[in-house]
């Protein structure tokens, strides 16, 4: 496998297909990097370079009892890229992965950057407050956090349902795709997948949306029950100085099927663009 080890000492898994310019992928929560592996093939079979790491925590990176908060998946992440020496950069981030993206560009500038790509991303901020009513409460992440101490295995199995959208009317559920999603999020240590929920529901990362200066894609579905678009996409698109905002209708948070061959063309276009 490949693997670098942070200033910290914690082993990051990374992969690490094609040449060309680089396409760095950051996932979302309970996954890895292997849920990017369908658009990582689709860049890299265009003439790019596509890197997916997994998050500390995460799939078969390190385990730390420190470090799983945002300010250091940024720091990860822009480790990864110094490793490699990356630049022109394309970053591409996944809900809890769209923040890593945003805290990344925040953190540690564009100067290796040259566009990113927010997927159903959380930011703004999840969190309902007195200032962003369109939040979601706290009781729903207080129970993400029960579900996940008390029996991870069969939380993950249920919210693989809403995740894609499967408990919706009409929709066809791949049993596969169910499958996949909690064989990944079983792979998260329960240290880094409790951690986390914090810091993808309740970090604020309006500051670093109004630090981005690169043109920017947002995507997100109109149907998804994980991020709503409200609280999310619609006020990043207005923060962002250069966004262009892609809005899919009834599609839900983990994109498959043809909610997914959209994006990858929509994706496609503007990494080329």
């Amino acid at each position: 496998m490949t693997m670098f080890t942070t200033s910290d000492g914690t082993e990051i898994f990374y992969k690490d297909w094609g040449s060309g310019r680089p396409v760095v992928f950051s996932h979302g929560w309970p996954l890895n990097a292997d849920a990017w592996d369908g658009q990582a093939r689709l860049v890299a079979d265009n003439g790019f370079r596509a890197i997916a790491h997994d998050r500390r925590g995460h799939g078969r990176s390190g385990q730390p009892w420190q470090g799983n908060h945002m300010d250091q998946y940024a720091d990860d992440l822009a480790e990864l890229i110094e490793k490699l020496d990356l630049d022109d950069v394309i970053l591409v981030g996944h809900s809890t992965g769209g923040g890593e993206v945003a805290r990344y560009l925040g953190r540690h500038g564009s100067g290796r950057v040259a566009k990113a790509v927010l997927l159903g991303a959380v930011p703004p901020l999840m969190l309902r407050t007195d200032t962003n009513p369109e939040g979601t409460p706290l009781e729903v992440f207080d129970g993400i956090r029960a579900g996940v101490e008390a029996d991870r295995s069969q939380f993950y199995w249920d919210l693989s349902a809403s995740f894609y959208g499967y408990n919706r009317p009409g929709a066809t559920e791949s049993e596969g795709v169910r499958r996949a999603f909690w064989m990944w999020s079983m792979q998260v240590g329960l240290k880094g997948a409790y951690d986390c929920i914090e810091q993808f529901s309740a970090t604020d990362f309006t500051q670093d949306l109004q630090s981005i200066d690169v043109p920017t894609l947002v995507a997100h579905g109109d149907d998804d029950q994980i991020v709503p678009i409200g609280a999310a996409a619609l006020k990043t698109a207005e923060i962002v100085k250069d966004a262009t905002l892609k809005v899919y209708p009834g599609a839900p948070h983990g994109l498959a099927g043809d909610y997914e061959r959209t994006f990858n063309a929509d994706l496609l276009e503007f990494i080329r663009s």
